[in-house]
């Protein structure tokens, strides 16, 4: 498997509610982002929600080249939310980068017309780096493989909370 599961979750939509019919439903399409300064690990799920993969890594060299990569995705796997890892100080503060990310998150959400979801991706490139060590992979010659795990495991943490929710909401109501 390409993920481990990840710990705590914060979830925080950007959307108005009308936006996220998602949230209920048995079946989900959404997009894992690692953001990063100079990459953007990117991953998928299957409809079930069920499971995370890697699928993809875009370079940054502009938002307009990002939005077109990110839209084909978006266009192609039928999404219905973005899941970022927000990358949370040791001591739980948002710090520069997480701003940074934050401001990516929202204008990328507005361009693509899609509710934007936080999850705290605080260790998941340790995380990451950890599985490909275990493959006997160079961690230093796999920048881009170590994005797509982290956002394997971002978005795993948040199908994961995205699950234990529905099925709690399930019990209450029998």
């Amino acid at each position: 498997m390409d993920i481990e599961q990840g710990q705590g979750s914060n979830l925080s939509p950007l959307s108005p509610p009308s936006c996220v019919s998602y949230l209920n439903s048995k079946y989900v399409s959404a997009l894992g982002l690692d953001v990063g300064r100079k990459r953007i690990g990117v991953a998928g799920c299957d409809r079930l929600g069920l499971i995370a993969t890697g699928i993809t890594t875009v370079e940054r060299t502009s938002f307009g080249q990002v939005v077109e990569q990110i839209q084909k995705l978006v266009n192609e796997r039928e999404v219905q939310v973005l899941v970022v890892g927000l990358p949370y100080s040791m001591d739980g503060s948002l710090g520069f980068q997480a701003k940074q990310v934050q401001k990516f998150a929202t204008r990328l959400g507005k361009v693509l017309k899609l509710p934007v979801e936080y999850v705290d991706e605080r260790l998941t490139s340790f995380q990451a780096e950890q599985l490909l060590i275990a493959e006997n992979r160079s961690p230093s010659r796999h920048k881009a493989l170590i994005d797509r795990k982290a956002a394997a495991l971002i978005l795993q943490q948040w199908l994961d909370t995205r699950r234990a929710g529905l099925q709690s909401t399930e019990l209450s109501a029998e």
